[in-house]
């Protein structure tokens, strides 16, 4: 029987108005910086204004990129809650794809700004096979002295040991697919966030994911065993923030755009990749064609890379050897530079930078669960 399992970060799936851009430029939307607003009043009635007539035109394109997946369970990042959840699955995803994701699963993590982790589950697949939620485990708890991984590197950007390791959440789901278990771990790890103490963001958040990282793959391994891990069924799925290669954009639109591919020295995903632990089946894709997420800092900085994934376990990979992701791009703005004979037709009213399906891709996987 065949499962489609996707990821997706739907960028900031909100139920509720953010005004701290008043008092913080950094925060302040571009549209609303054009005008001068005089009072806290003032400013907030611009931004619900501004952010609802946005909101639909994105959860449009959302709700088409996840129709786009048909996807039998989805690990979604960026969701503010469940009732946020529930609003736009039926208000906007129910109009495309009718009754689908009945059942929808979160848990409150760690985040500052109150975006979690969440899941959702049509009752059965494609095939008519049951999907049956059968528990949810939040880790949002675990401190780092818990599973002994604290590093004197993190005391380097003022961690301490007994602080929680996750940024948001790892959401450890069983369900059983006609019976047969999997277990998915859904993940959002530490952003890259702006350069900082002469380190670009990458570099000097590296052992927030690294920690991560080492964090989920030990949690896998006290649930089923160091040595027994590898022959169990399980997936992890989500934003991991960080990438093993990216594609480097050079020139522009009117002399042309150059794609080079470029493998990273070091990355937090060689913690689950590196010796088998997991496999990347984004890897069976041609290099050109592994992205889920355009990054620009302006014509200097620009590179397409893979930030969100699908790792599969040794056993569900070996069930699956041929099992090809795709990428669902067409929400993309259409700022985004596609390499060539990779482009596609953009869902209707995608905008030139908004409004846009999210800033991520949705990534799918065809899974064959055996009744072994």
């Amino acid at each position: 029987m065949s499962l489609r399992l996707a990821t997706f970060n739907v960028e900031n799936l909100m139920s509720r108005f953010d005004f701290s851009g008043f008092r913080n430029e950094l925060w302040k939307d571009r549209a609303l910086a054009l005008y001068e607003i005089k009072t806290e009043a003032e400013y907030q009635s611009l931004e619900r204004a501004r952010a609802i007539a946005h909101t639909d035109d994105t959860r449009q394109l959302s709700a088409l990129a996840i129709a786009a997946t048909r996807a039998d369970i989805i690990v979604m990042q960026e969701v503010d809650n469940l009732e946020a959840l529930k609003a736009f699955e039926y208000g906007y995803l129910f109009k495309m794809i009718g009754e689908g994701y009945r059942n929808k699963y979160s848990s409150t993590g760690n985040d500052t700004r109150g975006i979690d982790v969440a899941v959702m589950m049509r009752p059965e697949t494609a095939d008519g096979e049951p999907i049956e939620f059968v528990r949810m485990t939040s880790h949002a708890h675990v401190t780092f002295d818990e599973l002994g991984l604290w590093d004197p590197l993190l005391a380097q950007v003022g961690i301490e040991r007994h602080e929680r390791i996750f940024r948001r959440d790892c959401l450890e789901i069983d369900v059983r697919i006609g019976g047969r278990p999997l277990t998915i771990y859904g993940v959002h790890f530490k952003s890259m966030g702006s350069p900082r103490n002469g380190q670009d963001g990458r570099t000097s958040t590296m052992p927030l994911r690294i920690a991560e990282a080492r964090a989920v793959r030990a949690i896998i391994e006290q649930r089923f065993g160091r040595d027994h891990a590898g022959s169990k069924r399980w997936a992890i799925c989500g934003d991991m923030n960080d990438y093993a290669e990216r594609v480097v954009i050079g020139g522009d639109q009117w002399s042309g755009f150059t794609f080079q591919p470029v493998k990273e020295e070091h990355s937090a995903l060689d913690v689950l990749t590196g010796d088998g632990f997991a496999f990347n089946p984004m890897s069976l894709r041609p290099e050109l064609d592994r992205w889920t997420l355009f990054h620009t800092r302006g014509p200097q900085e620009r590179h397409l890379c893979q930030l969100d994934y699908i790792l599969l376990s040794p056993a569900l990979q070996r069930e699956n050897p041929r099992a090809v992701p795709d990428v669902i791009r067409n929400g993309q703005p259409w700022r985004t530079p596609f390499p060539p004979g990779l482009e596609v037709e953009r869902f209707p009213r995608a905008g030139w930078d908004r409004p846009k399906a999210s800033d991520h891709c949705p990534v799918v996987i065809p899974l064959h669960i055996s009744a072994a």
